[in-house]
């Protein structure tokens, strides 16, 4: 019970964090549910594809939550969803099939850099060019593959790229964050779905689970992230927008410096 209580408390912290910043909190997930994996012994071998795998099962649960808040508050821009959604799908299906060649650690520390540059932009108030816009079809189907390659990757929502790409094509921020919300569901759909057939055939991965995806980590985080996100995403529109955006650049930073400790150790 002990680690159901674990799953619980991790569970609620990504809650709020997804509803908050619009992010699935992979980042926060990830080395935290390959811990709790190492101290309940599972096989070594597979428990970081175990904990990518379960950390981007929750974001499913977690996106769904968020963007009902948001979508309530009319910030989910959903012209842009359906534009993106194809290459998200794409992406994350090739992100999680080439997990498993691609070196993590240059792939990390590239990413990690990457988000602490656009934090620094957002901290600096480097304000968008005012006649700048979404690009056309293609533009957002290349920056929709690539989110979701990414993302599978290392098991985000896509909030850390999706956000700060949306408010560099000067969208506003409670928008940026609850479209970026809403853009996360395709991604924990088409991720999940890859790491449970990459790992439907490993023998040595615990009991209850499917494929990459260990299943009572999935329910109990699932269901206090589900709880939690709601309130995240209330107090993210009774914020301060400017307070909202140098948040958001602070837990980027978090996230990479996170990250970066991850792949270097």
């Amino acid at each position: 019970m002990e680690w159901y209580a674990a799953y619980l408390v991790l569970g609620a912290i990504t809650g709020l964090l997804a509803g908050l910043f619009g992010v699935g909190g992979g980042l926060v997930l990830v080395p935290v549910l390959l811990m709790l994996f190492d101290a309940q012994h599972f096989s070594t071998e597979y428990n970081l594809h175990l904990a990518l795998g379960t950390s981007m099962s929750t974001i499913v649960f977690t996106s769904l939550s968020s963007l009902r808040k948001h979508h309530q508050h009319g910030a989910v821009n959903w012209q842009v969803v359906r534009r993106i959604t194809p290459g998200i799908l794409f992406g994350t299906a090739l992100g999680a099939l080439t997990a498993s060649f691609i070196p993590a650690r240059g792939l990390g520390i590239f990413f990690a850099l990457f988000v602490c540059f656009i934090a620094a932009q957002i901290l600096l108030g480097k304000e968008p060019h005012p006649s700048r816009q979404l690009p056309g079809l293609a533009g957002m189907s290349f920056t929709g593959t690539l989110t979701g390659w990414l993302s599978s990757l290392v098991s985000i929502g896509g909030g850390a790229i999706v956000v700060p790409f949306l408010i560099w094509c000067n969208v506003p921020v409670r928008h940026a964050i609850g479209t970026a919300a809403a853009i996360g569901f395709p991604i924990a759909v088409g991720g999940t779905l890859g790491y449970i057939a990459v790992g439907l055939h490993i023998d040595a991965l615990p009991e209850m689970h499917l494929g990459y995806v260990y299943l009572p980590a999935l329910f109990w985080v699932a269901l206090a992230s589900v709880l939690t996100a709601p309130f995240g995403a209330k107090a993210a529109h009774r914020m301060q927008v400017e307070l909202l955006r140098k948040l958001f650049a602070v837990l980027l930073i978090v996230l990479a410096a996170k990250l970066l400790l991850k792949v270097l150790g």
